[in-house]
Formats: structure tokens, C-alpha cells, sequence
């Protein structure tokens, strides 16, 4: 089994929060990758610099002064950070971008209503799958910042849970793979007010049934459309759960939401 594990953000900024998660990561067995996020922490470096963060629907337009800066902070910063941590806890990691031996070529999402500016959509099958196997059979764990390359030079600023889809499926087609969403919430849940209301399991039956109950916050759906996504395309299982339950979620007993 491989294991693709995607922290959010919240986890990322807390130092004593990736201090746990990291060690917790640290300890599981076998092969696994890491990707991370940092937009806080680029908006605070943006903020430093006088490079204002401007947002739609909650997603950052990346203007040529912000490529600049997230490439600094996702590619640099956060990831060695976060890398060097590992090696602290006996993980022998090392840190990528999507650019690196041209695992996650992308595009530059095309201007429609809104320009995104410099910001990458993977095409389906277009992770390079050999060069992430070679660096796991020689015992290293891969931690991808979020930034891919169009091939023509130019970093793309790429959603953190895209790419760790593409990367699970990419890997899917030659291990098992379990893709894990480690969040601040412990799972999906049947009503967002109540942390405890987890729905265990969920597959394209009951998520038909629960989509007609209006049982799932909107914010959730993104997520699970991905994961049925990932499932779809060889991809063994998704899990969905909390950041601090990441060790007992790469074991068969589970404490969020397993997809399959």
C-alpha cells in the first residue's frame, strides 16, 4: 500500500498542530508522500513584501507578483521546513514541486470569466508515475509543495487536493493506493454543527441517498467528487478525516470517512 496524504492549511499554520502531525506521519510504515499547502503563510509574506492577496470564491488570482511569492513560500519555505521537520523524526524525506523531473506538467487554466492568472490544471494522465516510484523504492518520502510547470518554463500555483488526486492515481496504477485528506474536521459529516456526527462510510449509494437528504455541507462536495474521481481511476480508497487521527486512518481501523 501507498500512501498519498494531503494537509490542509490550518494545520500547516499552526506550528504546534504540524509539530503532531508531522510525527504522527513520521511513523507510518511503508511508502507515503506528503503534499501540503501554505496560503496563509504566502499571504503574510505577500503582505510583507506589499503584494496584496486578492481572492474569487475563495480562490487566489496569481498575478506575476504572487507566482513570485507563493513559488518562494510553497517551494521553498513551507517545503523545507516541513522536510527538514521529517528528518528530525527519522523520515528521510525530500522535497518536490510538480516541476521537478517533470512529474506534474499542467496548463494555465484558461481566461473565461475570471483570470486566475498563473494557475495550473493538471490534465488527466499527465503525472509522470516512474521518476515518484524510483524515489520510493530507494526509502525516501516525497513532500510536494503546490506548484506544477507548464513546460515552458513558467511555475503554476495548482490546488493541493488536485494534486494529490493526480498523484494517487497516477501511483494507483502500480500499487495499491490510499488517498488521505487530513483536515481539522474528523470526517464528513451529516451535520456540520456536531463534530461527532462522522459518517463512517460512503460509497456511490448511500452519497446518491445523502445528496437527496441535503445531509452535506456544500464544502464537502468538492472533496468527495474528487475522491469518486480518484476511486474511478484505480484508486483503492479515500479517506477523509481529521489531521491529529492521520496514523490510526493508514491502518484498517479507520476514524473518518472511508470512500470506496
Amino acid at each position: 500500500m501507498v500512501y498519498v496524504i494531503k494537509v490542509g492549511g490550518n494545520v500547516i499554520d499552526n506550528a504546534v498542530l504540524l509539530d503532531k502531525f508531522l510525527a504522527d506521519f513520521a511513523a507510518v510504515p511503508g511508502k507515503k508522500i506528503l503534499i501540503h499547502g501554505g496560503g496563509k503563510i504566502a499571504t503574510r509574506v505577500g503582505d510583507k513584501l506589499g503584494i496584496e492577496s486578492r481572492y474569487v470564491n475563495g480562490r487566489r488570482i496569481t498575478d506575476a507578483d504572487t507566482i513570485d511569492v507563493v513559488t518562494m513560500v510553497y517551494g521553498g519555505l513551507v517545503n523545507k521546513q516541513i522536510v527538514a521537520k521529517l528528518q528530525a523524526k527519522g523520515c528521510n524525506a525530500i522535497g518536490l514541486t510538480g516541476a521537478d523531473a517533470n512529474i506534474i506538467p499542467a496548463v494555465k487554466r484558461p481566461v473565461k470569466e475570471i483570470d486566475y492568472g498563473f494557475v495550473g490544471d493538471i490534465p488527466a494522465g499527465n503525472v509522470e508515475a516512474a521518476p515518484i516510484q524510483l524515489l520510493l523504492d530507494a526509502g525516501l518520502t516525497p513532500v510536494f509543495s503546490p506548484l506544477t510547470h507548464n513546460g515552458e518554463g513558467q511555475i503554476l500555483n495548482t490546488n493541493a487536493d488536485t494534486i494529490a488526486s493526480s498523484l494517487a492515481v497516477a501511483l494507483g496504477a502500480h500499487y495499491p493506493v490510499r488517498l488521505i485528506y487530513c483536515f481539522e474536521k474528523k470526517g464528513v459529516l451529516r451535520n456540520v454543527e456536531d463534530d461527532d456526527s462522522v459518517i463512517n462510510l460512503i460509497n456511490r449509494d448511500n452519497y446518491q441517498t445523502l445528496l437527496a437528504e441535503g445531509a452535506l455541507a456544500d464544502g464537502i462536495l468538492p472533496k468527495l467528487e474528487n475522491a469518486f474521481a480518484a476511486i474511478d481511476n484505480g484508486v483503492k480508497e479515500v479517506l477523509i478525516g481529521h489531521a491529529d487521527d492521520v496514523r490510526k486512518n493508514t491502518t484498517d481501523a479507520v476514524a473518518g470517512t472511508l470512500i470506496c
